[in-house]
């Protein structure tokens, strides 16, 4: 499904761009075509995590599972270049 649709249009809950906006917001400068493991796992960067998730409690289903992602989106999925976030 999700290589057979332009991704402009795909949704993946209701709420996806509230979910953007406010990603967005409280991440203005995170790049995210070339992820830093840092920005993600580091302590600090779990202190921003873990409050921005709970938003989305009771308005997404399972919205504190992890998920795998590319660190860099111009690569494919190989070991080296995934990470459980």
């Amino acid at each position: 499904l999700i290589s057979s649709v332009d991704p402009t249009f795909l949704k993946l809950t209701k709420v996806d761009n509230q979910i953007y906006s406010e990603f967005r917001k409280s991440f203005r400068d995170l790049r995210i075509d070339v992820l830093d493991p840092e920005d993600l796992k580091s302590d600090s960067a779990k202190e921003q995590w873990r409050p921005f998730c709970l938003r989305f409690e009771g308005l997404v289903e399972d919205f504190n599972y992890g998920t795998l992602l590319r660190l860099d989106c111009s690569q494919g999925y190989t070991e080296e270049n995934t990470i459980f976030g």
